[in-house]
């Protein structure tokens, strides 16, 4: 007996950390105290409290009070697929190839709207001929909110990243930096940047420190016009989107009226490979496309081989969108972490090539803050619906599509079309946020399975 005795306390004595979630939040908070543990985070979003508790606090915590319990799992960023070729300060295709040129000619640059990276942190880097960058528009005008750090729960007006892809990604939405050929970088060169820091600088985060990270921007949404939320990482679908933890919170985050845009992740070209948060059926989730280097030749572009497809476990046809996320330029200090391990990517100043759905999120958030300055009354559901109606699917010479549309969903985005798109009730029709975050009702896409395992709408 003195044997199991001691098996017992060992298996007892194993601290783990979760996300526990109960319907009164207060009541949650008094008996968490009770049972001698001090929560890491205090999630009001979702109404749980991040916490380490041994197996008998968890019982005695499952006692007292009717909980959900979720481990506090890790996710990962969805850059990191570095292929480029190194050559100083390279040019910028992106906004041409999306036609967020004739936005830019219009005058419409994303003034005002500001977009967060929840991502590894912001560097201010100021681009190498313009001196403008990430810190100023193109007026000059300073248009960083600074970064807060979800990890430490503190907020800094300068910036220091460690890894670069918070950087990289933030700059293929607005850089306001020219290339040498007069071409800005930016989607959305004017719109203003918050860095919300919950991944170190190997790109790994808690569950916990993203969802805090979400929960500050719903606290700073009014004051600083947070009005898109860029989610260039994923996590492992270990559940229907609605048990997720994260996933409740980007819901509340949509909710409140922010465009959520989310990286579809890098495991595909196979099925039901998107990840978390991408498998919300609320928010954009945006695969990518390459030019194949060849920028003028539209012939030969295709959808990434590392694009994660749809549909998600609960028949949703995912990615909604497709974006350019091949070998993109963006600025990259040269003593982060992504350089240091991939020096031959980066052309010795401040530019490094990348290529992801992280980097395709960035465009279509971009895009987003084009659309919400032309239009500020656009709600999430509506720029999703505008964005979707404006699309340019991908066609075969025959006429059909050249790839199933839990690959390129709706088809690349083009951000003068979406401009132009007076679409409306064209996303997320069938679906009640308020519901689904309740738990009185959850929801099913379209998409089924033939029995030959071939998925289709």
């Amino acid at each position: 007996t003195s044997l199991n005795s001691n098996v017992d306390n060992k298996i007892d004595s194993k601290v783990k950390s979760y996300i526990i979630s109960s319907a009164n939040y207060q009541l949650l908070k008094e008996k968490v105290r009770e049972i001698n543990a001090v929560p890491s985070h205090e999630l009001a979003i979702i109404n749980a409290l991040a916490v380490d508790l041994n197996q008998s606090q968890l019982a005695q915590l499952q006692q007292a009070l009717d909980v959900k319990v979720s481990h506090n799992y890790s996710v990962e960023l969805t850059g990191g697929k570095a292929w480029g070729k190194r050559k100083w300060q390279p040019k910028s295709t992106v906004p041409k190839y999306i036609e967020a040129d004739s936005a830019h000619a219009a005058r419409n640059f994303g003034d005002g709207i500001t977009i967060g990276f929840l991502d590894t942190g912001l560097d201010q880097l100021q681009g190498t001929s313009s001196g403008l960058g990430l810190s100023t528009d193109l007026y000059g005008r300073d248009k960083f909110w600074g970064t807060y750090d979800a990890i430490n729960n503190t907020v800094s007006n300068y910036s220091n990243e460690d890894s670069g892809h918070g950087t990289h990604v933030a700059s293929i939405a607005g850089n306001a930096d020219y290339d040498v050929y007069g071409n800005v970088y930016g989607v959305a060169p004017n719109a203003a940047l918050v860095g919300i820091k919950a991944f170190d600088a190997e790109g790994k985060a808690t569950y916990a420190d993203v969802i805090r990270g979400i929960d500050w921007a719903l606290q700073v949404k009014e004051q600083i016009n947070l009005r898109v939320l860029n989610m260039s990482f994923g996590g492992q679908q270990r559940s229907y989107y609605w048990d997720d933890p994260l996933n409740q919170a980007v819901m509340k985050a949509w909710q409140a009226g922010i465009v959520v845009v989310a990286s579809a992740g890098n495991k595909g070209p196979e099925p039901m490979t998107i990840g978390v948060p991408g498998n919300v059926p609320y928010i954009i989730t945006v695969g990518a496309m390459t030019d194949n280097y060849t920028e003028s030749d539209l012939s030969d572009d295709k959808v990434a081989t590392f694009s994660a497809a749809g549909p998600t476990p609960a028949g949703f046809v995912k990615p909604e969108i497709v974006a350019p996320g091949g070998h993109l330029a963006g600025l990259m200090a040269y003593n982060t972490q992504i350089v240091s391990e991939h020096p031959e990517y980066h052309d010795g100043g401040l530019y490094f090539e990348m290529s992801g759905t992280s980097q395709a999120a960035a465009v279509v958030s971009g895009v987003a803050a084009l659309m919400l300055m032309q239009e500020p009354t656009l709600t999430p559901d509506e720029v999703k619906c505008r964005l979707m109606d404006s699309a340019h699917a991908a066609m075969t010479s025959e006429g059909k599509l050249a790839y199933s549309v839990f690959q390129q969903g709706s088809g690349v985005v083009n951000a003068k079309d979406a401009l132009q798109s007076t679409a409306t009730d064209c996303a997320n029709q069938a679906l009640n946020i308020e519901q689904d975050l309740s738990g009185t009702q959850h929801f099913y896409g379209p998409a089924n399975i033939d029995d030959k395992g071939n998925f289709y709408v």
